[in-house]
């Protein structure tokens, strides 16, 4: 294990280190709500264990490095059968190391408070078998275990040890080691001669008694809670009981630490309850401090929060009642950007910075394409509002996220009998809205769908699940009006197969709802045209004020020159998937492309889509935190516009001094090193590098002229119901920009419907 020491100083800088003062710098935005005034301590428990095993030396130096200065280092005492103490959670040693199969005889079975349990405990081994024989796991499934069996426990002193940061020791199975003839009183009593504690916390009221003017003066006593139901072992109260009287701890504490759920409880369906409990009050009167556990952001938490673990955060420091005097948590980086970012924000105007530009409104919120989610994108902070346009059978243009409206609308309970197959769009059978009426169309109730819903049960708000309706382009444009957007964002595709098939001229309408909305003859409010077709983005060459935008569905490597030049004949930006500007392989990033660096030579922007905030779709190198990730194409690869599913993460960001990173702030949101956390693996653990995308071409940019607008007639136009729909002569084919459309057969679609509808209960 001597030899990752050698990766120590790339570790460190993964993140570039974040400066460190020698006291935390006072808020310049008002008093904190805390009890002394002072921001809130970030406490890494088990140091940067949302990445690295508990308690490890990398765990320990990357949340050093990646936290608010003078954050705390969080240490479960554990006693060896020789009174050694290491860090590592919980009392049994099996679920986050390998002592099971390195000391297969070992298992032990004690009474634990009354409760037989069955494990390997610390106690029946010595210091010597611990740290020469044992290594760390990641104990927490979705978290990587790359760095599984290569780090040895960290001992107290090795983690007291580490500069800048202060020791918080928590004791929680005192009366456990007394009745096995270890002492943390004594263990304490003895390392706090030559190792300054910080903070002790313990579970049991009676260790903190005893240990109560036994410390060193800055040694603050902490009282730990548990579950509410749970007892408390020395007073056979539960912590429930104690909270409601916190008045019988005051005297031999100087603070509690209580479950985040004690302060904002969260109901059975995953909401937040209305108002806050009065715990956080009631011990600042008392003068104690009040530390929140249980943070992580790759935890479900409360719908409230959109899967942004900074506003979680927020809920608990900015508000008008109170703010928490510290969160323990596993990523401490992001609840250092909550507290030196984002708290104290909520006012602040943006000073220019890149367009957010929304996927469907705020498709994470309400059901994408609908009134609502176009409202609350406004509210959020959007800049660009999109309309993807889709044809009705008579010709009235929609804003629907495809032309199969299967996936994101009723249509398969209501209009199965219309569901056909249309090769040159996809290669399974949908329901199309070609072959809906517009008042069919309207009639569709949408769905507030999840892009991860079915492989990790991560659904959006229940609550928005059918909210909303869907608009004709026409109603969004004066939606966009009204409400305020910055601009618009107008998608058009399959223009080829709508013409020249169906009759219907796509390109026409949507000409004629701008003309009609005086779009064309403005330029306060931006217009831009998007489309994967060069030769739909040449029909509005003719409106200087209108940016035409080349969408590039297919993930690419680079661009051609010659490509760039066929590009800057139709487009003034592109708009590219993440995975064209940052690779990665098994969750890990592993470079960057220079997609954005050959763009900006050629005076062409770059847009970049899509981004949501579900902690399972980012690499680990953004630390579960989509803010993180946000930042690294703005701040790193500069990219001109990010398209989300979310805006108000994007705004947050955008709003708050840290996206400046010429700011002299104590802290910032920096991007991390791209391929950083693959650099300090060994290579039998990296993962097999994947084969790079294709770079785009000439030949994969220009499209044939669209076709002429053909008649059709209004019945025996669609095809067959089932059957697959011949190619009509003279259909051009969709350039390589176009992505390989794909979707999903009925049958398959109804059975991820009943899914989807079962694991939508909390």
């Amino acid at each position: 294990m001597i030899k990752f020491w050698l990766f120590l100083s790339l570790l460190i800088h993964l993140c570039p280190a974040q400066t460190s003062p020698a006291a935390p710098a006072p808020s310049t935005s008002g008093k904190w709500m805390t009890l002394d005034g002072s921001e809130p301590l970030v406490i890494a428990r088990g140091g940067y264990s949302g990445i690295f095993p508990e308690g490890s030396q990398y765990a320990n130096d990357f949340a050093s490095g990646n936290s608010l200065p003078l954050s705390a280092l969080y240490c479960n005492l554990q006693l060896t059968k020789d009174g050694i103490g290491f860090c590592l959670s919980g009392l049994r040693l099996e679920n986050s190391t390998n002592i099971a199969l390195v000391f297969p005889q070992g298992k032990k079975t004690y009474d634990v408070y009354g409760q037989s349990t069955e494990g390997w405990f610390a106690v029946d081994f010595t210091a010597a078998q611990i740290f020469q024989n044992v290594s760390l796991v990641q104990n927490i499934y979705t978290r990587p275990s790359a760095w599984d069996d290569m780090y040895s426990p960290s001992s107290v002193e090795d983690m007291a040890s580490i500069k800048g940061n202060i020791l918080w020791l928590n004791v929680d199975y005192d009366l456990f080691y007394n009745q096995r003839k270890q002492s943390p009183f004594g263990y304490i009593r003895s390392i706090s001669r030559h190792q300054q504690i910080g903070y002790l916390s313990s579970s049991e009221i009676e260790f903190l008694k005893s240990m109560n003017g036994k410390t060193a003066k800055v040694t603050k006593l902490i009282f730990k809670f548990r579950n509410a139901d749970e007892v408390e072992p020395t007073t056979k109260k539960t912590y429930g009981d104690i909270a409601k009287d916190l008045s019988s701890i005051a005297s031999f504490v100087k603070g509690i630490m209580v479950p985040k759920e004690y302060i904002w409880p969260v109901d059975k369906s995953g909401y937040l309850a209305g108002t806050p409990s009065t715990i956080v009050a009631d011990a600042h009167k008392l003068g104690l401090e009040v530390y929140a556990s249980g943070f992580a952001n790759d935890q479900l938490g409360s719908y409230n929060y959109s899967y942004d673990p900074t506003k979680e955060y927020l809920q608990f420091i900015d508000n008008s009642q109170f703010a928490v005097d510290g969160f323990l948590t596993d990523f401490p980086s992001t609840a250092s950007e909550s507290i030196a970012c984002l708290a104290h924000n909520k006012n602040s105007t943006r000073k220019g910075g890149p367009l957010i530009i929304t996927h469907n409104g705020a498709s994470g919120v309400y059901p994408g394409c609908t009134d609502l989610a176009y409202e609350q994108a406004v509210s959020d902070g959007a800049d660009i509002i999109d309309c993807s346009v889709q044809m009705s059978k008579d010709g009235v243009a929609f804003c629907l996220d495809t032309i199969d409206v299967t996936g994101d609308t009723n249509a398969l309970a209501t209009f199965m009998s219309k569901s056909t197959t249309v090769p040159e769009i996809q290669s399974n059978s949908g329901i199309f809205a070609f072959d809906l009426t517009g008042s069919e169309v309207q009639s569709l109730k949408p769905q507030l769908t999840s892009p991860v819903a079915q492989t990790s049960g991560l659904q959006r708000d229940p609550a928005h699940k059918n909210s909303g309706k869907f608009v004709t382009l026409a109603e969004f444009l004066e939606l966009a009006k009204t409400k305020g957007a910055t601009g618009v964002l107008i998608n058009i595709e399959n223009a080829a197969y709508l013409a020249s098939k169906k009759g219907l001229d796509a390109v026409h309408a949507v000409s004629e709802a701008l003309s009609n909305a005086t779009l064309d003859k403005q330029s306060t409010q931006k217009v831009l045209i998007q489309s994967d077709d060069t030769s739909v983005l040449a029909h509005f060459q003719n409106v200087p004020t209108y940016q035409r935008v080349l969408l590039i569905k297919d993930k690419i490597s680079n661009i051609e020159k010659p490509a760039v030049e066929e590009i800057k004949k139709y487009a003034h930006a592109i708009n590219v998937l993440r995975a064209s500007l940052i690779t990665s392989s098994m969750s890990f990033t592993t470079a960057q492309t220079n997609v954005v660096e050959e763009m900006h030579a050629a005076n062409i922007s770059v847009y970049v889509h899509a981004f949501r905030n579900e902690y399972v779709l980012l690499p680990f190198d953004f630390f579960a935190d989509p803010m993180v990730e946000v930042a690294t194409y703005i701040a790193g690869l500069r990219v001109d516009g990010v398209v989300v599913d979310f805006p108000s993460t994007a705004s947050a960001y955008l709003k708050s001094p840290c996206s400046d990173l010429n700011a002299n702030l104590p802290y910032t949101i920096l991007p991390p090193q791209i391929g950083g956390l693959m650099g300090i693996l060994e290579p039998e653990s990296q993962p097999p590098a994947a084969a790079p995308a294709p770079a785009l071409e000439a030949d994969d940019v220009v499209d044939p002229p669209l076709p002429a607008v053909s008649r059709v007639a209004d019945e025996g136009s669609s095809a067959t119901p089932g059957s697959a729909t011949p190619a009509p002569a003279g259909t051009p084919p969709v350039s390589g920009a176009a992505a390989i459309a794909s979707g999903m057969g009925v049958s398959v679609m109804v059975a991820l419907l009943v899914l989807s509808t079962t694991s939508l209960r909390y």
